[in-house]
């Protein structure tokens, strides 16, 4: 793949990031939505993110144009949970295992050294062993495994909860 730049997603980005979330939502399990997203639909989750804080939202781009994204979003609504972020990556199709989701979760960490967060934690359906080695590869440690709680395909899936903790107990 050729250079990336990685940088903070914009509005404009979101057809073609919805383009590469509704790659996985109709051939793979990978997210539990089972019909396409649309753009307008999709508007309010880009909405969540922000270039500071928390909740951040990055896009890695290629001369063939955004290539994937990454992010952390509210893991829960409540207030307890507020220094715990819930993970998301997406790589184009073709983009996989080429060093785009490693080049993003190093800017998205790092961009958020300085924030007050304590877990991130990242939802995983299984089996997917490029994810889970990702994941691993930035600290994150199965933290417990929900059986047949997605239903996909006609296939119950398993989730498998991974979790980075930052900081002292």
């Amino acid at each position: 793949m050729t250079a990336l730049t990685i940088r903070t997603a914009l509005a404009s980005d979101l057809p073609r990031l919805v383009e590469i979330y509704n790659h996985y939502v109709v051939r793979t399990p990978i997210t539990f939505d089972i019909a396409p997203v649309s753009v307008d639909e999709r508007r309010v989750w880009l909405e969540q993110f922000a270039e500071t804080g928390r909740h951040r939202l990055w896009v890695a781009e290629s001369t063939a144009g955004v290539v994937g994204y990454a992010g952390t979003h509210a893991f829960r609504s409540k207030q307890a949970y507020e220094t715990t972020v819930e993970t998301t990556i997406y790589c184009a199709p073709g983009a996989e295992r080429q060093g785009v989701g490693r080049a993003l979760y190093t800017v998205l960490f790092d961009a958020l050294q300085s924030q007050d967060v304590r877990s991130f934690i990242a939802g995983i359906t299984l089996p997917n062993q490029a994810s889970i080695a990702l994941h691993e590869r930035f600290g994150f440690k199965l933290s417990g495994t929900m059986h047949a709680v997605g239903r996909k395909f006609g296939t119950y899936w398993d989730v498998g909860w991974y979790e980075k903790l930052r900081g002292p107990l």
